[in-house]
């Protein structure tokens, strides 16, 4: 039997600085790349974006290796976060919010690598810190007059169309939310291994995020007395957590044995499922009058498209395992190749359409 879903997550191996090193150096190349054509451009601020991009994905890269026990697991962890949708999305705002989101995953890790004999309490406390820190950002902004991202700008529940087509909301959202379209399943498979080996601590953080953005809580300075947040910022908290889900659930994708055939299914069920989502609001975008929606909807095509080649991809791995080969560099083959299509074209584009 190979990872088993239902089971706690993979046993850590040792870490070596070698995949840090790695790592970093990945991560530094895919900025370079996707911010070299402005450099020319920039004004002194806008630096930050590449080097915001790397901070926060060695941080979450950092925090996953508590849970993930590859390296690949761990660089689309990394990669999830630091270049997914919703950091890159905050190009639309002042470079610093992208600071302050690149920060949230670092804040994270001495709370999840505390040991455990210690006490409990100090865990839960250092959870907090997260919190405590966008809260302490915005009221250290509004001291200075730099107002990073507009308080008065919501997130929606249609923005959680994100998770189907985060590049068809560029234009609509002001929060993009999601995880490009293949680490979805992975996002799902991890998210029921940690509910599966009752993680409630990453759950509670993960749902007290999306709470506090949907919630408006911390929105009006009147409520109060001495600050406001903007609901876009306490997004980082979970963006962060879905990312280390998704590297989770890749990790157990490619050591997944033949007990674990269900969760490959389910995979390539939830992905094609995500196709049909994405194709169905392609018709209604392009039943709009004047064609004002065909660019939205030539989007949902697009998005429909990458989701059927990550249902592929996991259901050629679902067959290699039917048939009790085990084949890990091939299925690790697979799976990059469909992650790295996605990522790389996904990038790339809000990139170019923000800047």
């Amino acid at each position: 039997m190979g990872v088993t879903f239902g089971a706690a997550p993979m046993k850590r191996k040792p870490r070596h600085a070698s995949w840090h090193l790695l790592a970093v150096a990945l991560y530094a190349a895919f900025a370079v790349y996707l911010y070299y054509p402005y450099f020319r451009h920039f004004d002194r601020w806008q630096w930050l974006l590449p080097v915001n991009a790397c901070v926060a994905a060695m941080g979450a890269f950092v925090l996953s290796r508590r849970w993930v026990a590859g390296f690949t697991g761990s660089l689309l962890t990394g990669a999830v976060y630091g270049f997914g949708p919703f950091l890159l999305g905050l190009a639309k705002f002042h470079p610093t919010a992208g600071s302050l989101a690149a920060c949230i995953s670092w804040l994270f890790v001495p709370a999840v690598f505390l040991d455990r004999r210690r006490s409990r309490w100090l865990r839960r406390m250092l959870l907090v810190v997260p919190f405590v820190m966008i809260l302490l950002f915005f009221y250290l902004s509004a001291e200075r007059r730099l107002f990073a991202v507009p308080l008065q700008v919501n997130v929606r529940p249609t923005d959680l169309v994100g998770f189907i087509a985060p590049l068809a909301l560029i234009k609509r959202s002001t929060a993009l939310i999601g995880v490009y379209h293949v680490p979805v399943a992975p996002l799902v498979l991890g998210l029921a291994m940690i509910w599966k080996a009752r993680r409630w601590g990453v759950l509670f953080v993960l749902a007290t995020g999306f709470l506090l953005a949907f919630s408006k809580s911390f929105l009006d300075p009147g409520r109060i007395a001495w600050v406001g947040v903007s609901p876009i910022l306490w997004l980082s908290v979970p963006m962060v957590w879905c990312a280390v889900l998704s590297g989770l659930g890749l990790q157990g994708l490619i050591e997944a044995g033949r007990a674990d055939r269900k969760w490959l299914l389910a995979a390539v069920l939830v992905l094609g499922a995500l196709a049909i989502l994405a194709l169905l609001l392609a018709a209604e975008c392009f039943q709009v009058i004047l064609g004002l929606g065909h660019s939205y909807g030539r989007l949902f095509v697009e998005a429909a498209k990458i989701h059927l080649l990550g249902a592929l991809a996991t259901a050629i791995i679902f067959i290699v395992v039917r048939q009790k080969y085990r084949l890990h560099w091939l299925r690790w083959a697979i799976l990059c190749t469909a992650l790295a299509v996605d990522i790389f074209l996904g990038a790339r584009y809000i990139v170019d359409k923000l800047l």
